[in-house]
């Protein structure tokens, strides 16, 4: 079992940053990466990234949002500039620790 724990969501406003950190409470040796769930829509990918560093983006985010690790700390990092209104969702850390694991989600809203 692993736990995830996410913070960095907030409010900002359109073409702002916000940065969201997620903790393991243990190695995670596989993929980590951070979905997103807007009111009324499906959980979609945002990017992953996998132990050696190999990086995944939706085209949505290229070149706005970048992921990162450190696997000494157990941690993920997505960093987000230029944020759009269509941003605005709850945001999910994942890992694959023998079974999908999920953080508890945190709230990213991007006002105009």
């Amino acid at each position: 079992q692993v736990q995830l724990v996410e913070s960095g969501g907030g409010l900002v406003q359109a073409g702002g940053s916000l940065r969201l950190s997620c903790a393991a409470s243990r190695n995670i040796v596989n993929t980590m990466g951070w979905y997103r769930q807007a009111p009324g829509k499906e959980r979609e990918l945002v990017a992953t990234i996998t132990f050696a560093k190999s990086t995944n983006y939706a085209d949505s985010v290229k070149g706005r949002f970048t992921i990162s690790r450190d696997n000494a700390k157990n941690t993920v990092v997505l960093q987000m500039n230029s944020l759009k209104l269509e941003d605005t969702a709850v945001y999910y850390c994942y890992a694959w620790f023998k079974v999908d694991t999920w953080g508890q989600g945190t709230q990213v809203t991007v006002s105009s």
